[in-house]
């Protein structure tokens, strides 16, 4: 894609309040695109849809050819079963109330294979009895700790036995393995491909260890973000990133040689000078990701001078240079070091083509429940 500049200024601002998230379709196809081309076709990709939360995006995905997907809540697996994903697996072990919601799930939605992950022998005994008992059946991914050290089981004789234990449960068809290695953050693609093939390794291991038990060869998810230009020249691996569907100023500095392009834009105004060389807007914390530290939280695309130094619900304090000329009113866009969160913060984006509002999309897996 051609880099215009000013793609993110729009013809007329007044039309749409702030704070607002503005969506670029076109961009958003593109990413798309680029991620399948990654792949080298998307029977290689199983997107996480965290990122969008949107039922548009997802069709978009479905468009591409793409047909299989991750997700991290019962309201996100629903909303890819709504609109007609035939693979969906929810990177989570549920257990419970979001268990008994799981299996709802798998009964509303025959259309759609559902699969869920383990990592203990417990925990699969529960899920295995609760799935069989409504006599229904359930995709099942060994979830293994590769080094995050946030959910799994660590690769090795303790996990084949576990993998081995689910294959034999009833209600359970027992699929693969799921590795991610969100912890590898190096800049350097070089020692992020090192770090990340360590953390691999076991996880061949451990497939081998199971073919050799005579066991189908398990199906690999591995990867997210950071490690997916690693990953997706392995062969018979499916790569689960997510956020490059809008991509985001903390992965653009992670992984300069990935080549996303921004896709959702925070719009605000300045609302107030309180003081000399102080600006104040309506970006708050109810507004954009506010787990970084301030200076952290988005990067100004057409106000590269000013500096955040305070920010509250509803507003965004700046420091402004000595000289500036701006003006209450003015429209100030910037993109978000995290867009994750900063999505979920929004009911719904408002999309943007030829520098004109033309729609909006609702985030509705931003809502814990849909139906079920």
């Amino acid at each position: 894609m051609v880099e215009d500049n000013n793609w993110y200024e729009l013809s007329a601002p007044a039309e749409i309040d702030s704070p607002v998230l503005l969506v670029f379709p076109e961009r958003v196809k593109h990413n798309i695109a680029l991620a399948v081309e990654m792949a080298g076709g998307p029977a290689n990709l199983r997107p996480h849809i965290k990122t969008h939360k949107s039922p548009e995006v997802a069709r978009l995905m479905l468009e591409a050819g793409i047909t299989k997907f991750k997700c991290a809540t019962i309201a996100e697996a629903e909303l890819l079963a709504m609109v007609g994903a035939p693979d969906v697996l929810l990177a989570y072990q549920p257990t419970g109330p979001k268990l008994n919601r799981f299996v709802r799930l798998v009964q509303q939605y025959p259309g759609t294979v559902f699969s869920l992950l383990t990592d203990n022998l417990e925990v699969a005994n529960e899920q295995a009895k609760a799935i069989s008992t409504a006599g229904s059946r359930s995709g099942v991914y060994v979830d293994l700790n590769v080094g995050m050290d946030r959910t799994g089981i660590v690769p090795g004789p303790a996990a084949a036995e576990l993998y081995r234990h689910c294959a034999t449960l009833e209600g359970f068809h027992v699929k693969g393995l799921h590795a991610y290695d969100g912890h590898i953050r190096n800049v350097s693609l070089d020692q992020r491909a090192i770090a990340c093939d360590a953390a691999f390794a076991p996880v061949i291991s451990l497939q081998q260890s199971l073919m050799n038990d005579g066991l189908p060869a398990p199906v690999i998810i591995a990867g997210g973000s950071h490690t997916f230009p690693i990953h997706c020249k392995r062969e018979n691996v499916e790569c689960s990133p997510g956020t490059f569907v809008y991509w985001d100023q903390g992965n653009r500095d992670y992984c300069p040689e990935q080549h996303f392009e921004f896709a959702a834009v925070l719009m605000t105004r300045i609302i107030s000078f309180p003081a000399e060389g102080v600006i104040c807007t309506d970006l708050g914390h109810k507004s954009v990701a506010a787990e970084n530290p301030i200076t952290h939280r988005l990067k100004f695309l057409n106000a590269p001078g000013l500096i955040p130094v305070s920010q509250s619900e509803e507003h965004l304090v700046l420091r402004a240079p000595a000289a500036h000329t701006y003006k209450t009113g003015d429209v100030l866009y910037a993109i978000p070091y995290h867009v994750c969160p900063t999505v979920a913060l929004y009911e719904s984006v408002q999309t943007i083509e030829y520098r004109r509002l033309t729609g909006q999309w609702r985030t509705l897996a931003r809502d814990r429940v849909v139906t079920v």
